[in-house]
Parts: C-alpha cells; sequence; structure tokens
C-alpha cells in the first residue's frame, strides 16, 4: 500500500486518480506516525519548490523521510525536494541526492516553461521503467531542472540541455515529469513503483 505525503504542495487528485485506475491502494501521511502503515511512499508536489520545502518543515516530517528505508517515489516539485539546493527560493533542501535544482531561463534557447510530451532516455537500469522503452514520452510541466549526474540519473531527457527525468539512489526515486498525467506509460510507471 502506498502513503502520500500530504503536506499541501501536490496536486494530489490527479495522482489518487492514477492509483485508483490501475486498482493501487493508497492513504494519506499527515504524520510521522502514519509512516507505518504503508510500504512506499510518494511526496506528491507542484509549484514552487521553496514554498513546498517551508510547508514540508512546517508537518514536522522532515527527519522521519530522511530516515526512511522504504522505497520513496518524489513526483515533480517532489523530486526537486530530494535535491541539495533549489534556485526557487533560493531553498535549502533535503539534501538525499548532493545535485541542484536550476532554472531553464538564460541556459536554453527555449520556451520556459518546458511544458507538454517529451521523450526520455532510460539510464542505469532504473526499475521504475521495467517494461517502457526508451524514447517513451511522458508529460513534463517545469521551469527548473535536475542537474544531471551520471551516479544517480534513472532517465534523462532533453529541452534545450541534457537534464535528470528520473533520479535514483538507495530506496529514494524522483521522476521530473508527471506519470499520473503521462496516460499508460505513466501508469505503468507507478505501477512498477508499486511492486518494489
Amino acid at each position: 500500500m502506498i502513503g502520500i505525503v500530504n503536506y499541501g504542495a501536490g496536486n494530489i487528485f490527479s495522482l489518487t486518480a492514477a492509483l485508483d485506475r490501475i486498482n493501487v491502494s493508497y492513504g494519506m501521511i499527515n504524520s510521522k506516525e502514519d509512516f507505518d502503515l504503508y510500504e512506499r511512499i510518494i511526496i506528491p508536489g507542484v509549484g514552487h519548490a521553496g514554498a513546498a520545502m517551508q510547508k514540508l518543515q512546517d508537518t514536522g516530517l522532515v527527519d522521519t523521510i530522511l530516515a526512511l528505508k522504504k522505497p520513496v517515489l518524489g513526483i515533480c516539485v517532489g523530486m526537486q525536494l530530494m535535491t541539495s539546493f533549489s534556485e526557487e527560493g533560493n531553498a535549502n533542501l533535503l539534501n538525499i541526492f548532493p545535485l541542484k535544482t536550476l532554472h531553464f531561463d538564460n541556459r536554453i534557447g527555449h520556451k520556459v516553461p518546458h511544458m507538454g510530451w517529451n521523450s526520455i532516455k532510460i539510464e542505469n537500469n532504473c526499475p521504475l521503467f521495467h517494461g517502457i522503452m526508451d524514447n517513451t514520452y511522458f508529460y513534463f510541466v517545469h521551469s527548473y531542472f535536475i542537474e544531471r549526474d551520471e551516479k544517480s540519473v534513472g532517465a534523462s531527457c532533453e529541452y534545450g540541455l541534457p537534464f535528470a527525468a528520473a533520479i535514483q539512489k538507495d530506496n529514494f526515486f524522483g521522476v521530473q515529469f508527471h506519470p499520473e498525467k503521462s496516460g499508460a506509460f505513466g501508469e505503468q510507471l507507478l505501477l512498477n513503483f508499486s511492486r518494489f
């Protein structure tokens, strides 16, 4: 069963609708004690990384998240929260991955935000993508990106420059795109996560 961290910074309805479609059970995590009820954890997130980190700190759940040994999946801003720092709000984040979240502006010649369907390249045998082929398209909406690191990248994407579309380290995983809005392949990814 999946626990969704309910800290006020995620579009939880889209995610729960996707989990309903694939018949994966879930519940909400509102307190430290709730983590014990679930085998896997999802940290959703939309909007501003700095504000999301502040909300997460306000819940008092940060230390519990950092100590987790269960599989954890961060989605969009939920993934960015796992990095060390974001230019969005110049905020220090969870530092699970010693990477920075950077703004596309002034780094690419493309329109910002990066919005719509884009293909990914799977790397380092990331288990999130079991049964999903290279060059599959997922749905992105973001103005900030995570720098690509050879060791922790699970998938990369190109939008004026290569960036991490997915990251992985021990039991922590993240995706920059929205699997809950990415059709059958996004649902497959969520199903894969539910089966780790």
